[in-house]
């Protein structure tokens, strides 16, 4: 907005401005008196330029995004904690019930036993919020000794743990808010509200699905993969109670009778002619080729919720696979066995099966 206002522009207006008998060469006595003048009042156009930047969604960030949000009823989201599931034996190798508010420790951090889904499986919720508490699986140790205790298993992830909300993230939610006026349950109220909630990471409105007064909501998880039947529930839960429906018992208008569904994953399975580098073999390169794949397909969720169907591309296919150390060429992609693009399903998302090389 100020960029025009530099040293050197407000110093030469301010010598401009001096009449021209005076001596106002570098050095000279009015240069020296005005250039220290000069300075700072560019530095105070730079501090209006960042102030006035401050006021814009497009250029605030950290706590002014969040007052401009704020503006349009918009809170940053908060990082929340990670439910997993938990299986307890006893030393005998058979289903063990422990007491709510138990503690255990696996991976670096700790989890509290909150609540029983049947004998021995338990609902526990990382102690640390954020996506740190998605990551690890495996063997459990109780914080406190446990009489009789053989085992202890970390599971599934029921509700993904979220970090706090990025600028990107908060702004995109903003924006499109103001572009998309959500109002009284249309469609753009719906995407605001299950948007919010903490798990979600996308949602698919379907108006009038099963007739008038009917709306299908379908949602994918926070980290772009398949909800687990937790979330969906907590989703049915908040936006039309299953006990209440229709009813306005929820965030949804009186009279909408809300059905919750998660997207569904579709098994994809390459297969291609790899030519290795020298010195490398297919168990040097598979792991990495798989990851890569992995990693298009992630990307490609992020976009669900916006396309009205996704396509795995061979060629990005191919172009995640050469961009893996030791693979000099790839041919004869094929995806599920046919050697063209795959359009998903409207709820669908790609979920790696196999990857095998001729």
């Amino acid at each position: 907005m100020y960029e025009e206002m530099t040293y050197d522009a407000i110093l030469a207006s301010m010598l401009a401005s001096v009449d021209g008998s005076y001596d106002r060469r570098e050095g000279s006595v009015i240069f020296n008196a005005l250039a220290p003048a000069a300075a700072k009042l560019a530095q105070l156009y730079l501090a209006l330029g960042e102030t006035a930047d401050r006021g814009f969604a497009d250029t605030a960030t950290g706590s002014d995004l969040n007052k401009k949000a704020a503006e349009r009823g918009i809170a940053r989201k908060a990082a929340t904690h990670a439910l997993r599931k938990g299986l307890f034996y006893d030393l005998g190798g058979a289903p063990m019930n422990i007491d709510a508010g138990r503690r255990f420790s696996g991976g670096g951090l700790v989890y509290s036993l909150t609540e029983a889904v049947s004998a021995g499986t338990f609902k526990l919720t990382c102690e640390t919020a954020g996506e740190a508490g998605n990551i690890y699986s495996g063997g459990l140790i109780p914080v406190d000794y446990i009489t009789g205790l053989g085992k202890a298993e970390l599971s599934d992830v029921l509700t993904a743990g979220e970090n706090e909300e990025t600028d990107a993230a908060l702004r995109r939610r903003y924006l499109s808010n103001i572009a998309s006026q959500p109002f009284g349950g249309n469609i753009a109220d719906y995407k605001t509200k299950v948007n919010a909630i903490p798990g979600v990471g996308g949602v698919k409105v379907t108006p009038a699905w099963n007739g008038g007064g009917t709306v299908k909501l379908t949602v994918i998880s926070s980290d772009f993969g398949m909800p687990s039947a937790e979330l969906v529930a907590l989703v049915k839960s908040i936006m039309d109670p299953e006990e209440n429906t229709g009813k306005g018992r929820g965030l949804a208008p009186i009279g909408h009778v809300v059905t919750v569904a998660g997207a569904t994953g579709a098994s994809i399975n390459v297969s291609a002619a790899f030519t290795l580098k020298s010195g490398y073999t297919w168990a040097d390169v598979s792991g990495y080729i798989e990851a890569a794949v992995k990693a298009y397909f992630s990307e490609l969720s992020e976009t669900w919720e916006e396309s009205a169907q996704l396509y795995v591309r061979l060629s990005r296919i191919e172009s995640a696979v050469l961009s893996v150390a030791g693979i000099e060429d790839i041919q004869n992609t094929k995806i599920n066995g046919a050697a063209s693009n795959l359009a998903l399903g409207t709820d669908k998302i790609p979920l790696l099966g196999t990857v095998t090389g001729a």
